[in-house]
């Protein structure tokens, strides 16, 4: 029997241990490896009855606590359990006394697949590598749950839960490539027929000596021809098996290594120069440096250049010398710290703030120390990767919801509104790929209703969204109705850093329990002097936010004018969409020729399908540097055909 989650929650209410509810018989060993293994991501069959919980599996007593936590909530048991327990037999052993049942003696050897809920062999292996990979439990994964809604499993974690069981029951490797299934068991009946004629056979994977004759680890040969186009993307080297760890890394930088001859991956060059309308770039690939039109910068409001922020950055540091040598509890708080948190509470309008060494640190950080295991976590579809990894950290139950679906977002509340513990919904308030904006309002008016938390990401829409420049809240007219709003300060603020702002205890909460900022150096004395500049210059010159909002109308409507789809954005993001990869990266190819960078996205940075370029606006484009840009994007859309041409 498998467990749905609103049959957990029913069994929860009714003080039943989830997975021996009434009729079920399953042995206390297995649950509980079942639940060290959710916390671990530890494979099953490397958790073995005597393994040590320090010695072998490295589990330190945090993570120790939240095992501990997660059996007693799991068993429903009354008091507390023994301490001194060291192997996973004594603490099974341990529930099974609290329970007042009879230890099974033959338990604790699981083989490596077991039947599922209908004796099906893979669709408990699928149900085996998904524990691994999300952190659940058994329990939790329904076979008829929806993977992104109910399971919050996206797209890359479901690529290792499918490249995992075809390794484990010999599959064709590129299985992955093609799954459109949103459950577990139509998974499970997709993947069905790749397991014909497979029983016996070992598994031969691209990249091993077994597919080549070749001694493991030798570098591939190059896959395809001189003219020929090589078809694969990023994704095709995330789950590749060998003996040798750096194996993929081989195969990835043949794949590479065309894309660079092809000028079609460009990423990383070096600027030479400082970053504002235009740039100088050195080309590695060409060992040129050029003048490019820039359009890659995300220096929204100009603040990185301007000569008040450069000179209190030389001045602080010649003050307080090059960066500090503790974390920020010990010996790594400067006066500037405390300074800059107190402005930036202030141009948010929060009552207190709390600065991390980097916007993804602050994403992790608030994420994993306020939502544990026992809560949900609830974002929209095309959130920033900080974002995901948190709640992958926290180890929380995921639910995503369609990107900007509100309808879809009701529904995802509505199926935990029974659960007795903790939600955050987490959403960006601009979306980095696309440049839309989150339905805030309606967000807050569900979390009100629902019992939900909210957390909005600020990382491009501070500076840029409201009438002061401080964000979506601003922006909606919803300051204080959002639980807690963070930001990156290598954006606007022309820094580096992450920080986040919400009420004082909760603030102060983040300080103690968040690991990215306990056990981390923070940002140098003279970056927090130059941040307090900007947060001055913003606040002093408020043309500068007309400024980039006349250039963002200007270059959309000259964009959408030319026939490009912009999608929805409403920011200075603009999203040039192309869909095919190769079109894309072609079409980026054509755009720098003519001398003018931007950015060429792909897999991982959107979904396969969805390439696109992402242009970003500032304040200092002139209108000829807008002119010409649009110039530029109709005559390279048109060279590869994404544009019809001219005539």
């Amino acid at each position: 029997m498998t467990h749905t989650a609103e049959e957990t929650a029913a069994d929860r209410a009714a003080g039943t241990p989830a997975g021996t509810a009434a009729g079920e018989t399953k042995d206390v060993h297995r649950q509980v490896v079942d639940i060290i293994a959710s916390r671990t991501l530890y494979d099953e069959s490397y958790l073995l009855p005597e393994s040590d919980f320090e010695g072998e599996l490295g589990i330190d007593s945090v993570v120790f606590e939240s095992i501990l936590e997660t059996v007693r909530e799991h068993f429903a048991l009354a008091g507390p359990l023994p301490g001194g327990l060291t192997t996973i037999r004594e603490l099974a052993e341990a529930v099974e006394e609290a329970l007042g049942t009879v230890p099974d003696t033959t338990s604790g050897t699981a083989p490596d697949t077991v039947p599922g809920p209908d004796g099906d062999v893979l669709l408990e292996t699928l149900v085996a590598q998904a524990m691994h990979h999300t952190r659940y439990q058994r329990h939790q994964l329904g076979p008829d749950a929806d993977f992104e809604s109910e399971l919050g499993i996206d797209s890359v974690v479901l690529t290792s839960i499918v490249a995992d069981t075809a390794d484990a029951l010999g599959l064709a490797a590129d299985v992955a490539g093609g799954v459109t299934a949103t459950t577990l068991r139509t998974l499970a009946e997709e993947l069905r027929p790749h397991l014909t004629g497979t029983a016996g056979v070992v598994p031969v994977r691209p990249g091993t000596g077994a597919d080549t004759g070749a001694e493991p680890g030798a570098v591939p040969p190059e896959p395809y021809g001189e003219d020929s186009w090589d078809s694969r993307s990023m994704k095709d080297f995330m789950e590749e098996r060998d003996p040798d760890l750096f194996a993929k890394t081989r195969s990835f930088g043949a794949y590479l290594r065309r894309r660079r001859r092809d000028r079609l991956y460009w990423y990383g060059m070096p600027l030479r120069s400082r970053c504002g309308n235009r740039a100088v770039i050195f080309d590695e690939l060409t060992g040129r440096e050029r003048e490019f039109l820039m359009f890659a910068s995300n220096n929204y409001l100009g603040l990185a250049n301007h000569p008040k922020v450069v000179e209190a950055i030389c001045e602080a540091t010649r003050t307080y010398g090059a960066t500090h040598t503790g974390s920020r509890f010990i010996g790594g708080t400067n006066t500037l710290h405390k300074e800059l948190e107190r402005r930036l509470a202030a141009f948010k309008q929060r009552p207190a703030c709390i600065v991390y060494p980097g916007g993804y640190a602050a994403n992790l950080g608030a994420i994993s120390a306020l939502v544990k295991s026992y809560d949900t976590l609830i974002t929209d579809r095309l959130n920033h990767m900080s974002i995901l990894d948190g709640g992958k950290l926290s180890g929380a139950e995921r639910r995503i919801y369609r990107h900007n679906d509100m309808a879809d977002l009701e529904r995802v509340l509505a199926r935990c509104a029974d659960r007795p513990t903790g939600r955050l919904i987490v959403a960006d308030g601009v979306f980095s790929m696309h440049g839309d904006i989150c339905d805030l309002p309606e967000i807050v008016r569900l979390a009100r209703e629902y019992g939900a938390r909210v957390m909005i990401d600020d990382a491009h829409a501070t500076g840029v969204l409201g009438r002061r420049g401080s964000g979506t809240a601003e922006h909606f007219g919803l300051k204080g109705a959002v639980d807690l709003e963070l930001g990156t300060m290598s954006k606007t603020l022309a820094g580096m850093g992450g920080f986040v702002v919400g009420e004082e205890e909760v603030v102060e909460y983040l300080r103690h329990y968040s690991n990215s900022y306990v056990f981390a150096a923070n940002i140098p004395a003279g970056v927090a002097a130059g941040l307090i500049a900007s947060i001055d210059v913003i606040e002093s010159e408020p043309e500068r936010i007309e400024r980039l909002w006349d250039n963002i109308r200007l270059l959309h409507g000259l964009l959408t004018d030319a026939g490009f789809d912009l999608e929805n954005t409403r920011s200075a993001i603009l999203p040039v969409v192309v869909g095919d990869e190769r079109a894309a990266m072609e079409m980026g190819r054509a755009v720098r020729a003519r001398g003018l960078y931007c950015q060429t996205v792909v897999f991982p940075g959107v979904p396969l399908g969805d390439a696109r370029l992402r242009v970003s606006v500032t304040c200092e484009h002139t209108r000829q540097d807008l002119a010409e840009a649009a110039g530029i994007f109709v005559d390279a859309a048109r060279e590869v055909g994404v544009l019809p041409s001219a005539g």
